[in-house]
């Protein structure tokens, strides 16, 4: 069976995965993920991420992060553009997420990058989700 949201599986694994304190979870790997990974992992939001080899599709191993007193890193990650409505912005609608304690994560014609990216190289993007 197809998945319809590849990518809101992914931050569902990620939050049940947070939620139940897993060092690590196993989500299937592509392009789009990977570069969302590195994003999170360089915003510091998860301690890294590795691609194992598999015999039908690889899969992305996410390691997680808690803080000292085993709070997740990450208290939310919603998808913001959706296959049934995706969400376009040019670089001067680009907004602030949580008062600039979170970020969105857009895809650009540069790779995936964080909102404040985006406003620095002056591009917009279809905004994928917003962390916090």
């Amino acid at each position: 069976m197809s998945m319809t949201d590849p990518l809101a599986d992914m931050f569902t694994r990620i939050r049940n995965g947070l939620k139940a304190q897993f060092e690590t979870v196993d989500i299937p790997a592509s392009k789009t993920k990977e570069a969302l990974a590195e994003v999170l992992t360089r915003e510091g939001f998860i301690q890294g991420y590795k691609v194992l080899p598999d015999n039908k599709q690889n899969i992305l191993q996410v390691q997680l992060k808690y803080l000292d007193d085993r709070s997740a890193a990450i208290e939310n990650i919603k998808r913001i553009s959706k296959p049934s409505m995706r969400v376009y912005v040019n670089k001067n609608e680009i907004k602030p997420v949580r008062r600039y304690s979170g970020i969105a994560i857009l895809s650009t014609t540069h790779g995936m990058l964080t909102d404040r990216e985006a406003r620095v190289r002056g591009v917009g993007g279809e905004i994928v989700c917003e962390v916090w």
